[in-house]
């Protein structure tokens, strides 16, 4: 039994779900999702809540069963508001710049680096060192602020690099140099 399945989805009145079998469209004020079930798992809309099922009991569906329940209500709500994943640059002279639909960053290199934005996705930049990454899908937005973060991942001895808003990261020591050579 899987204890996340079992909890109904609440829904507010700005979003509707649609189920036609095993497709389920769900909209709402920032945008709409769709996802197609896999055959033992069910989905119907009871009240102002969604309740996801297990059709057929097997060992997959006991697995999927809590899955596509945690992914339908990460989609209710990221249909009522965006997801946001927060990234930082760090380090001198690093630095990014909004153009239009695409990022520019600055990081060190001998050229600029040019990141398109991919569909559904927003991009907000402030202050030159903070990118947010704002989308309706929750694992779309996680990914496309990976891939900003390994454009230039942190640097282990001092740090620079893109990391997210509140990654901690552990720096290494540096090679400690011994005393002057004895003549």
């Amino acid at each position: 039994m899987s204890k996340i399945g079992k909890k109904p989805i609440p829904l507010s009145e700005k979003v509707t779900v649609n189920i036609n079998q095993k497709n389920v469209l769900i909209k709402g004020p920032e945008g709409e999702l769709s996802f197609i079930l896999p055959s033992c798992i069910g989905v119907k809309v009871e009240g102002n809540n969604v309740v996801v099922f297990e059709e057929k009991e097997t060992d997959k569906s006991k697995a999927l069963w809590g899955l596509y329940r945690q992914l339908l209500a990460n989609a209710v709500l990221g249909v009522q508001k965006k997801w946001e994943k927060r990234l930082q640059i760090v380090g001198t002279g690093y630095n990014v710049k909004l153009e239009g639909e695409k990022l520019v960053f600055k990081l060190g290199y001998s050229h600029p680096v040019i990141f398109e934005k991919p569909k559904d996705i927003e991009f907000k930049v402030e202050k030159n060192t903070i990118i947010s990454v704002l989308g309706v899908d929750k694992q779309k937005v996680g990914e496309v602020a990976y891939k900003i973060r390994m454009l230039k991942p942190p640097d282990d001895y001092k740090g620079k690099g893109i990391r997210y808003e509140g990654e901690k990261i552990k720096l290494k020591p540096t090679k400690k140099v011994k005393g002057a050579a004895s003549a």
